[in-house]
């Protein structure tokens, strides 16, 4: 009994200090959001292209096993390919920088 109430008291002290330890990350930058993002629609496309592999080689099965025994089954669907992996970024317009002040209104502020 003892060595659970340890373990518990162990495990809510590694609670408390690894959500202190999240509590402090900063903000993600906007690269790090595009590299998500970018990450993201890779995962994407990649489960599209192992989905068209397993569908050809199902389709490729099926076609065995018709010539195997001789049935005659309905036709599969179409496999749809994916294509290339297109990943176009939705960067958002960059904020219009500050034009300079003007070089008359910089000398007339700073005279007395």
């Amino acid at each position: 009994m003892k060595t659970s109430l340890k373990t518990l008291c162990l495990s809510a002290a590694l609670a408390c200090v690894a959500s202190a330890a999240l509590a402090k990350l900063p903000a993600l930058s906007d690269e790090a959001k595009a590299k998500t993002a970018e990450a993201a629609a890779k995962t994407a496309w990649t489960g599209k292209v192992n989905a068209f592999k397993l569908c050809k080689t199902q389709d490729q099965v099926v076609a065995h096993y018709r010539k195997a025994t001789g049935k005659a089954a309905a036709p599969a669907g179409a496999c749809a390919d994916p294509g290339p992996l297109v990943y176009t970024p939705n960067t958002a317009a960059a904020p219009a920088a500050t034009a300079p002040a003007a070089p008359a209104a910089v000398a007339e502020a700073k005279k007395p």
